[in-house]
């Protein structure tokens, strides 16, 4: 068994603090630095090329946790660094009415009404 501060180097809270536990990312197909100059990551981690591996298709933070049976606030260090390093994308998740091009104010009364039905 490894200790989490072991896997974080000693660090306690993650670089930045805008993951939620519903926080998507997504593995980059070809990073790139802030110039677009493609990078070449160093020697990373096994918990960090698992969670590559796992955020090839769109994962969040929770789930990676589960994943890797890490505690969230690990976790959250492990994924700044990806970010930071241009390997993962963070993003919120996108809502439903969003994705659906913006929710009808009929039916979300409809819905409201209903509710009250009940």
């Amino acid at each position: 068994m490894v200790r989490p501060y072991t896997i974080t180097r000693g660090r306690t809270a993650p670089e930045r603090d805008d993951f939620t536990l519903i926080t998507v990312l997504t593995t980059r197909e070809e990073p790139l630095d802030e110039r677009g100059v493609p990078l070449r990551p160093g020697r990373l981690q096994p918990e960090h090329r698992a969670i590559l591996a796992r955020c090839r298709r769109p994962s969040a933070v929770a789930e990676v946790a589960a994943g890797l049976d890490l505690p969230v606030s690990v976790t959250k260090i492990l994924l700044a660094d990806l970010v930071g390093q241009g390997l993962l994308t963070a993003r919120a998740p996108l809502t439903v009415a969003r994705a659906a091009g913006g929710a009808d104010r009929s039916t979300l009364a409809a819905v409201r009404d209903g509710l009250r039905r009940l």
